[in-house]
């Protein structure tokens, strides 16, 4: 007999809980206990996932001469249109306040916690940005690692990975190696607590359901249009108009040139179970050269996630809101900072954007448990901001290869 798929799974298990919920009053509430395994289980694998994707993403550049020009052409792109999308998401949330009167059944913070958060990010949004800066760079690495300091890893990372290309043979290919093995065990290991996200996400709703009644999901589905619309705003309105006014290419032509690879990632959930079809496609179709799609493409497949960005933003303010919780502009600015930085150190595999969604969330001092709601419509989610993040690699590519003077068959 054939297994379900896993967004079949969670779909059945969110019907059963809601059922379960419903019908069995607050007695039922025990089944959280499987939903808190659940939510540690995804703790445990933020900092292996965040780690090892950047230091494999990076130390997969083949020639560190490609790091110069073309590198910053394509970094400026990833910053560019990420931020972007960022600023979508966040313009539509605070517009919408999808979370606003949200009945969850999120439990009620520790007495003092709200105030301790404002504190915390006191002062000017200029100067705490200031402040960040500062604090994104570890004395001490692995203290960093120990104590959860994300984006401290992050900026770590980033630099030891590209630093291990630049060291000679046989070390950079042993330092390559090492990274690749040590992300393909992690991937196996987070695909392994992905099967657990049927029961978890069983345990997380019943308790809400129990506690709060169905009115739960009219919230989530304003959460579901805010997204929806945000990653629609981005992919057909700000993507387009730089291929339009920036590369000098159709849109529509790009669009159906790359239709088999955007229907792949729709599918799939992965960028980077797309990558082999997105570059055939972009080089065949399109007529981008090796040497640029074989730079930006998987690069991009692991560092440009314009719709995970997206997707966390909104998502973050989301939960603020139905705790009740005002994040005020120097807040929104964190916001806007982590999540740029935790969408670069997404994994290009189904669900990465909700492991990363810890590093945001840690950003800004809100607790997790908002997060296994999220998860009962997030497969959905995933499959959009997937396509939305391949559309934006690829019109990435485009963009590069106009701007090295490269004829396009589009």
């Amino acid at each position: 007999m054939k297994k379900l798929s896993m967004h079949w799974q969670i779909f059945f298990a969110l019907v059963l809980a809601v059922l379960v919920g419903f019908f069995g009053g607050e007695k039922v509430v025990a089944f959280e206990y499987f939903g808190t395994v659940f939510i540690a289980a995804l703790k445990m694998m933020v900092m292996p996932v965040v780690s090892l994707s950047i230091l494999t993403g990076v130390s997969n550049i083949k020639k560190t001469e490609n790091l110069g020009k073309l590198g910053m052409k394509t970094l400026f792109y990833y910053v560019g249109t990420s931020f972007l999308a960022i600023l979508t998401g966040l313009y539509l949330v605070n517009r919408m306040q999808p979370g606003v009167g949200a009945q969850l059944g999120l439990q009620a913070q520790p007495e003092g916690w709200t105030e301790a958060l404002r504190q915390r990010a006191s002062g000017s949004a200029w100067e705490t940005m200031l402040d960040m800066t500062i604090r994104i760079v570890p004395d001490n690495p692995a203290q960093a690692f120990v104590q959860g300091e994300m984006m401290q890893v992050i900026v770590f990372c980033l630099l030891f990975g590209y630093f291990s290309t630049r060291v000679v043979e046989p070390y950079r290919t042993l330092l390559r190696d090492l990274f690749q093995a040590g992300f393909r065990v992690t991937m196996r290991l987070m695909r392994a607590i992905m099967t657990l996200a049927p029961i978890g996400i069983f345990g997380l709703v019943v308790k809400i359901v129990a506690v709060s009644g169905v009115e739960t999901f009219h919230s989530l589905g304003r959460y579901v249009a805010t997204v929806s619309l945000g990653l629609g705003v981005h992919a057909c309105i700000t993507l387009p108009l730089v291929l339009k006014f920036i590369a000098r290419v159709s849109p529509l032509e790009h669009f159906q040139a790359m239709s088999t690879a955007l229907i792949t990632a729709f599918s799939s959930s992965s960028s980077s179970a797309a990558l082999p079809i997105t570059l055939e496609s972009i080089r065949r179709e399109v007529g981008v050269s090796s040497g640029v799609s074989g730079f930006v493409l998987p690069l991009g497949s692991t560092m440009n996630m314009d719709g995970t960005a997206l997707y966390e933003c909104v998502a973050v303010m989301f939960i603020a809101q139905a705790y009740g919780i005002s994040l005020d502009i120097t807040q929104q600015c964190v916001l806007v900072f982590t999540a740029l930085l935790a969408s670069i150190g997404a994994a290009g595999i189904p669900m990465a954007g909700v492991v990363m969604m810890a590093v945001v969330l840690k950003a800004v001092g809100l607790p997790l448990e908002g997060v296994g709601l999220i998860l009962a419509v997030d497969r959905i989610l995933d499959m959009c901001r997937t396509t939305v993040n391949v559309w934006s690699d690829t019109c990435g590519a485009v963009v590069i290869a106009r701007s090295e003077g490269e004829t396009l068959k589009i």
